[in-house]
């Protein structure tokens, strides 16, 4: 598996460059790929189906200047910015295996992920999948709180999976850009953002090693590849303008 460590400037940009690796792989064929992405901007996305003014709360967002963007995979709506630590897995959908299927592509994936932070976290955090594709971690009477939420896309021959590491972010600031979500797990029972979340306090550096070794990420993805991606224009013509960003705001 081939790996990129690439953030660009802008959420544009970083949430393009996940579905234009998903198309370079799903058009050419090719390894597997493991990206990391951070940013320092603060920002709110959705998920592809999610109702922006159910999710969000566009007031303060607009009053903040916190823009909105959506991105190409389902799950819920998420609050980004410094101490969260991105990554996705584009990976080859072969028949018969793992990852044929969605629910055993989010058990096989999860699983790996899961092994991969408990080996850094050691005895000290007991790391569980909770609900479909959240890492938890396990507390006092068996309450978990999230540290992780994760989303799949798939296409024909490969698909898309990301998701977020919350690793030192300001989780205050979810309670003020995001409303309570209309859909919860069953763990979450019904607790607010400040009582559910939690950061895993790990550096990223340390998070990514844990990544890279348990899918095999030994090579860096050649830079004649990201330059046919199209990452500039699908920023451009989808993830920068309202039509994608605000769809079904009105419904």
């Amino acid at each position: 598996m081939e790996f990129l460590d690439l953030s660009y400037p802008g959420p544009a940009a970083n949430l393009a460059c996940d579905e234009a690796l998903l198309d370079l792989r799903e058009k050419d064929g090719g390894n597997g790929i493991l990206r990391f992405w951070q940013s320092t901007e603060t920002f709110v996305v959705v998920g592809y189906a999610n109702k922006i003014q159910a999710e969000v709360n566009v007031a303060r967002c607009e009053a903040d200047r916190i823009p909105i963007f959506r991105r190409c995979s389902g799950g819920g709506t998420v609050l980004q910015g410094a101490g969260c630590l991105n990554y996705a897995l584009i990976l080859q959908i072969t028949p018969n295996s793992a990852l044929s299927e969605i629910s055993s592509a989010n058990k096989y994936i999860m699983d790996r992920n899961r092994e991969a932070i408990q080996s850094i976290a050691g005895g000290s955090l007991s790391i569980m999948v909770q609900g479909h594709t959240d890492l938890a971690v396990r507390g006092s009477s068996a309450v978990f709180r999230k540290f992780s939420g994760n989303s799949q896309r798939r296409h024909k021959a490969f698909l898309l999976f990301h998701g977020t590491y919350l690793l030192n972010f300001d989780l205050e600031l979810v309670e003020r850009y995001l409303k309570f979500p209309s859909r919860q797990p069953d763990y979450r029972a019904d607790r607010g953002h400040g009582q559910f979340l939690m950061n895993l306090n790990l550096p990223a550096t340390a998070v990514k090693e844990a990544m890279k070794t348990i899918w095999e990420a030994e090579y860096p993805l050649p830079a004649p590849k990201m330059a046919t991606a199209g990452v500039a224009a699908l920023a451009r013509d989808k993830y920068s303008t309202p039509e994608w960003n605000l769809k079904f705001f009105h419904l």
